[in-house]
Formats: structure tokens, C-alpha cells, sequence
């Protein structure tokens, strides 16, 4: 249960507090170079995170959470732990006690996740929970004076080649077993009132197909083949709402660099190229373009150069 939502509307800045931050649209591998950090160069990196909707318990294979044996150990804050819908400010609440409690165990924080909206509520010095910073119009103002020393790491990918990998990273999910978690999922009276959940992509999409058809599709169905065209529909609008999504979340970044916001840009288009073309560059690419960069950049940060 989720606690109320904090009065405030402006912060003390604990500029003492330093917080690396790894940005991005959705599906541009975030969590594996937050992986990458915390195990390989910075042990003592605890992970928070800021996907507005992994923070809700449930759906995980939908929600595209990292699954348990890929964090590696790595402790994880705020995922999958809450079931009432969260706002921003009650996630700048939560978010600012976790960093808390992790710098006092001389711990770094990695704030990890694609909902810039929270971000900016966490991270900003002045925070007006009426106020929303990414109107539609643009013309939001959005503020450049931080509560923490921040280094953003922002793991970027051309637009082309992110569609076309989103494309297949839904085909994936389903393999992995989408699917039938959703199936369940509409058969539970979770559905009914997991308010925050029920905003996953994936979720409105294959409603109409659930309410319709409860059940798996069997082949002497004689209904089959419209079933299946009602499935694929569901399919369609997910790959298409998730390229949307990672244009919004493109568009919401860009507006934080123009801000003042100083975002490291690490441009990841060769690995996934190679990921599409399943080559065996891809690792090398993401090594080289990627992880070595955001660990020299993060080394400068912690040691103060």
C-alpha cells in the first residue's frame, strides 16, 4: 500500500549525494549496463528503480522486468513491490528514502529506468506535483537546479534500428510466455483493480481478446480463426504502442538536455545492428561503445574530476 503523497513542493538539495543515473527509451538496454556497473566495476552499487511501471507487483514477462537470475545478485529497490497506482510524488517520497538509506550504508545508487516524468520529479529541486513538466505542447518548463549530483548516462539507439528491435523483442516476450500470463492475468480479479498494473502496454491491448475469448485457443475451435485475427491485432497495437512509447521517452530526454540536464550520450546503434543480425560483434560492440565509456565516465564522477 502505497503511503500517502507527500505536501511538498520544493526540496533542500543534498548536492552531497552522489547518484549516477542510466536513461534511455525503453528497450535500450539500461538494466544490462546497470548490471554490467554494479558486478564488474562498482560492487557497491545498489539498484533503484525508475520504470513507472515495474514498480508494480505482477505481469512480469509483460513488464519486461528483469528476471531474477540476470540481476546477478545486484539488490533491486522498487520493483515489482507495490500494488495501489503510484504518483510522482509519492515515488520522489519513496525514491529519496531509498537513496538515503543506501549512501548511509556507503553505498552508490543507480537509478535505472525509462520514465523520465519520475525522474525529474525525483531529482528536481523544485517539484510542483500539479505541474507537469512534458506537456504535450512543449512548452513545460522544466527545472535545471538538481537535489543530488547526478551523473546521467543516456544509452541511445537510432530510431530505425530501436523500432525494429522493439518489434522483435514483443515477438520474444511472447515465446517467453506473455501469452499465458496474460491469460491468467484476466482470469484473476487482479485485473478488476490493479489500477497502476493495468496500465502496462500489453495490458488494454489484449483486453478485447480476453474478455471475448477466456480461453486458449484449441484447434476444433470453431471460432478459431477469428481468434486468432483478434490476437494478432492485440499484437499489432502492442509493437506499435511500444515504438510510440520510445518516441515520447526520446522526445522527454532531448527536453532535459535542452534544460541544462548534462546528459552522457552513449550511442549503442552498432550493438544492436549486430543483436538484429545475430552477430557475434554485438558483445565487442556493446563493450566498446557502451560499457567502457559509462565506466570511465562513472570513475571520473566518484572521484571527483
Amino acid at each position: 500500500m502505497a503511503p500517502p503523497a507527500p505536501p511538498q513542493i520544493s526540496t533542500r538539495a543534498h548536492r552531497d549525494v552522489k547518484i549516477v543515473v542510466l536513461m534511455g527509451a525503453t528497450g535500450t538496454g539500461k538494466s544490462r549496463l546497470s548490471i554490467d556497473l554494479a558486478t564488474r566495476y562498482f560492487p557497491s552499487s545498489e539498484i533503484i528503480n525508475c520504470d513507472k511501471i515495474q514498480l508494480y507487483k505482477g505481469l512480469d514477462i509483460t513488464t519486461n522486468k528483469i528476471p531474477p537470475h540476470e540481476r546477478r545478485g545486484v539488490v533491486h529497490h522498487l520493483l515489482g513491490e507495490f500494488e495501489a497506482e503510484l504518483s510522482a510524488a509519492e515515488y520522489r517520497s519513496l525514491a529519496s528514502a531509498v537513496i538515503t538509506d543506501v549512501v548511509s550504508r556507503r553505498k552508490v545508487p543507480l537509478l535505472v529506468g525509462g520514465s523520465n516524468s519520475f525522474i525529474h520529479a525525483l531529482l528536481a529541486e523544485r517539484f510542483d506535483p500539479h505541474y507537469d513538466p512534458f506537456p504535450g505542447s512543449g512548452s513545460g518548463s522544466i527545472s535545471s537546479s538538481l537535489r543530488y549530483t547526478c551523473c546521467f548516462l543516456w544509452v541511445d539507439v537510432s530510431v530505425p534500428v530501436l523500432n525494429e528491435y522493439l518489434l522483435k523483442r514483443v515477438d520474444d516476450m511472447l515465446k517467453s510466455g506473455m501469452f499465458e500470463e496474460l491469460e491468467s492475468y484476466f482470469t484473476s480479479p487482479a485485473s478488476l483493480s490493479a489500477a497502476g498494473i493495468n496500465r502496462a502496454i500489453g495490458v488494454p491491448e489484449f483486453e478485447p481478446y480476453f474478455r471475448k475469448y477466456p480461453r486458449t485457443i484449441e484447434d476444433d475451435d470453431d471460432a478459431a480463426g477469428e481468434r486468432i485475427e483478434c490476437c494478432a491485432r492485440a499484437v499489432k497495437a502492442i509493437k506499435e504502442n511500444t515504438c510510440q512509447l520510445a518516441k515520447r521517452q526520446m522526445g522527454k530526454i532531448l527536453r532535459l538536455r535542452e534544460a541544462g540536464w548534462d546528459l552522457k550520450r552513449l550511442d549503442a546503434t552498432e550493438t544492436f545492428r549486430a543483436v538484429m543480425a545475430e552477430e557475434t560483434a554485438a558483445d565487442g560492440a556493446w563493450e566498446r561503445d557502451v560499457v567502457e565509456p559509462s565506466v570511465k565516465i562513472v570513475k571520473r564522477f566518484l572521484a571527483d574530476e
